[in-house]
């Protein structure tokens, strides 16, 4: 399903400037404080408690939950917010959900600049490449633009580490939609690692890759579209 193509970097365009990864999680740490601080101490009112009560309860002093409350125990963690939670009436349940995507590691870059010396010359071709929705933060790793055939514009995700196939398409099956475009080019490391991933999903992933990669690539190289979503090994 997938083909071998290598050759010899090119220069890639400058990436952009985005939130800090520890930045964004400091963000969104302290907004969850006091959220949860609030909701804690609404629940607690309501039940006609005291916090010394509902610390006793939950295992630690009256001013811990003041505090917890007021958002003023950055250290806090899901074990008290959810043994506070249960005394009150509430359940405090943790979720991860899909947030920016990371900056390019060296991995990334290097199969962008092994993919770019692929390309018809004429072709535009621009990294780290925002979604078109406001407050969005995530990105392309990569856009192919000014291409002929049924769109001007190809997305284009690198992976150097190809671990949950399933995971892994399933997230960029989300970008495509959320911005909406229909297809996108998923270039992968040629590693024995990320060879054994793809031929143990390589049903799965037919479905939403059809296009072969020598086909896709050649599409490239002549400056076309490769007329679908394709899989590249580099």
């Amino acid at each position: 399903m997938v083909d071998r193509a290598v050759s010899a970097p090119r220069q890639t365009a400058p990436m952009s400037t985005r939130e800090r990864p520890i930045d964004r999680g400091r963000r969104l740490a302290t907004g969850d404080r006091l959220r949860i601080g609030h909701e804690l101490r609404v629940a607690r009112r309501i039940a006609g408690k005291s916090v010394h009560v509902v610390g006793s309860a939950a295992g630690m002093s009256g001013a811990q939950v003041a505090r917890i409350e007021r958002a003023a125990l950055p250290t806090v963690s899901v074990d008290q917010l959810a043994r506070l939670g249960a005394v009150v009436g509430l359940d405090v349940r943790v979720r991860a959900f899909p947030g920016p995507d990371p900056t390019l590691d060296a991995g990334q870059t290097a199969l962008l600049k092994r993919l770019q010396a692929r390309l018809a010359t004429n072709l535009g071709f621009r990294t780290e490449v925002p979604l078109p929705i406001s407050g969005d933060q995530r990105a392309w790793d990569a856009v192919i633009d000014r291409l002929r055939g049924i769109t001007p514009v190809l997305p284009v995700e690198a992976e150097s580490r190809f671990v949950d196939g399933q995971a892994q398409t399933r997230r960029i099956s989300l970008k495509l939609r959320d911005s909406g475009l229909e297809f996108v080019l998923l270039v992968v490391a040629d590693t024995r690692a990320n060879r054994q991933v793809l031929n143990g999903a390589a049903s799965t992933l037919l479905a939403d890759f059809p296009v072969p990669a020598r086909r896709a690539l050649a599409a490239l190289r002549a400056g076309d579209h490769p007329g679908g979503s394709a899989i590249v090994l580099l």
